[in-house]
């Protein structure tokens, strides 16, 4: 896998700032998605498998990066969507480009439609696999485990100890990599995820069973759920809403920084990022925000940018 660099910042806000660009992935734009579904298609050669089967929504990165790593491979990809998300994005018309089959269906019927087009491809020949919506699993757990074992040998390398970890939790497979890294390493640096949508306690609970599931694999104890921290203040009224200080600092970081976020996951993850920091007094800390990518998401977001 690809190891990607880390960036500090010129803006303080009262810390010493880092960005672990994800983002520059050399895989379809890069970004979270890319390091886990780069594992998942490790296992599908490693298997034989010859169609993938897939969850998300028209605006899912994930769906996008599995989209066309599987026709760069020249296998079938079916994504089955929610028909309560049906807008057309710069991802989804990816989709179309990398000429993925997208079955709608009712959020309520997703699970039956997945396992109905499972057992219709085992019926004409295939050998299919199906990837979890958002690389959810022990095989996403492992790419941020990844990810947390290179953050370690830069620390390392340069002389440079992050005391906090900053990144948007969606799904939570990437906060649960993140958090049996450091359980690994035996380090005590603050992982925080910034909850893009979901609330506690369930958020909270989605990422601690990902990472007791992958804890349970190696034979470690379990974690208990106070060491899970998945802070959802700033999910605003859910899953891609956002407001005017979020438009205001993703113009910020593009113009002052070169980086470009997100109103759905780093945008709204970075906002939330600074004013958890203002609420709990965070000062004089290196502090390293993980860029999850979602570079595409960036041109959806152009119009309100530059009118907002």
């Amino acid at each position: 896998m690809y190891s990607t660099p880390i960036q500090k910042l010129s803006g303080t806000f009262n810390n010493n700032f880092y960005v672990k660009r994800d983002d520059l992935i050399p895989i379809s734009f890069g970004g979270n998605k890319a390091r886990k579904a780069t594992l998942f298609f490790e296992d599908i050669n490693k298997i034989n498998s010859d169609c993938v089967v897939t969850y998300g929504s028209s605006s899912s990165n994930h769906c996008r990066i599995v989209s066309n790593i599987a026709a760069s491979k020249g296998l079938p990809c079916y994504i089955i969507s929610p028909l309560e998300t049906n807008k057309e994005t710069a991802n989804s018309k990816m989709i179309k480009l990398f000429r993925s089959k997208v079955i709608k269906c009712p959020v309520s019927e997703v699970k039956e439609t997945i396992n109905n087009k499972m057992q219709e491809l085992k019926r004409e020949g295939y050998k299919p696999y199906f990837i979890p919506g958002g690389g959810h699993g022990d095989i996403g757990t492992q790419a941020y485990i990844n990810t947390y074992n290179e953050i370690i040998d830069f620390e390392k390398s340069k002389g440079i100890y992050f005391d906090y970890i900053f990144h948007a939790s969606g799904t939570g497979t990437t906060q649960a990599g993140l958090i049996c890294g450091k359980i690994l390493n035996t380090n005590h640096k603050k992982i925080v995820g910034i909850s893009i949508a979901r609330k506690n306690p369930y958020g909270g609970q989605v990422v601690l069973d990902s990472v007791n599931s992958y804890l349970k694999s190696i034979e470690k104890d379990k974690l208990d759920i106070k060491k899970i921290d998945f802070i959802d203040d700033y999910v605003l009224k859910g899953y891609g809403y956002y407001n005017k200080e979020i438009l205001e600092i993703i113009k910020k970081m593009l113009i002052e920084e070169g980086i470009p976020l997100d109103t759905t996951y780093t945008g709204k993850a970075f906002w939330g990022m600074k004013e958890y920091i203002k609420k709990n007094k965070v000062a004089g800390e290196n502090i390293l925000f993980i860029h999850t990518g979602g570079t595409p998401l960036f041109f959806d977001d152009l119009e309100g940018l530059i009118n907002g």
